[in-house]
């Protein structure tokens, strides 16, 4: 994959967007800076990282073979790329906080950020932000963020990961299709945060609701049950997790 570098840019993403427009045809690119200074998370939050210690990028990726109905199969394909990967640093207490919030115990460590650009009804191409807190120690005003280092008491090479982490994601996208939705669908289950644990919930009017997470719809709606065998689903803007 070719990594285009910068030293800083206001958003990964809206710069591999700008490297879209025009082309038709491309081959994946992936847009790394050393410093981003309006990085965006889910729920129109901010992304804060501290230049040159973690890794912010953002992956621009050709026509994936997925239905513009099934968007979700994307992230749950990356959440689950970036654990494979960090796995095998020993990063300890991998999961993926719904919808793709990559948590080591119960500390954020990661990001995800999926743009899909449509047309005609079908995904053109997407871009795939990530932030991902590598070698910062501190991070003040955020008690529930943590890093690589902080969780295994080392130094990571930025280039070296950012390189096993994209690797990871062109064998993974090639391999999305219809047919593989249920395996990972499962996949993704089992490595989602506080499942089949009682868990409490904040609603968009501020009141509360305890229930236990036991999945994802296809679409990726939270699957949680509320009351024995009482199921609802919410998206993203209807439910919040606290932790």
């Amino acid at each position: 994959m070719r990594i285009i570098k910068v030293n800083a840019t206001n958003s990964t993403n809206e710069f591999a967007r700008e490297l879209y427009r025009g082309n038709t045809s491309f081959e994946p690119v992936c847009v790394v800076a050393r410093e981003q200074t309006k990085g965006r998370g889910q729920r129109g939050a901010g992304w804060e990282s501290k230049a040159g210690e973690n890794l912010t990028f953002s992956v621009l990726y050709p026509k994936i073979r997925v239905n513009v109905n099934h968007q979700f199969l994307m992230s749950a394909t990356v959440s689950l790329a970036i654990i494979k990967i960090l796995k095998k640093f020993n990063v300890p207490g991998l999961k993926v906080k719904w919808p793709n919030d990559i948590m080591s115990a119960r500390y954020k460590i990661s990001g995800i950020l999926i743009e899909n650009i449509l047309k005609n009804n079908e995904i053109a191409a997407s871009v795939i932000g990530v932030g991902l807190n590598v070698n910062q120690t501190n991070f003040p005003g955020l008690p529930q963020a943590s890093s690589l280092k902080l969780a295994t008491g080392r130094d990571f090479n930025l280039d070296e990961l950012l390189k096993r982490i994209t690797d990871e994601f062109e064998e993974k996208l090639t391999e999305i299709m219809a047919e593989a939705e249920t395996s990972i669908l499962e996949e993704y289950a089992k490595n989602l945060f506080r499942k089949d644990q009682v868990s409490t919930f904040q609603l968009p009017d501020a009141t509360f609701l305890t229930g236990i997470i036991r999945g994802v719809t296809t679409s990726g709606r939270l699957n949680i049950e509320i009351e024995d065998s009482i199921f609802k689903t919410f998206d993203l803007k209807e439910i919040k997790l606290m932790y």
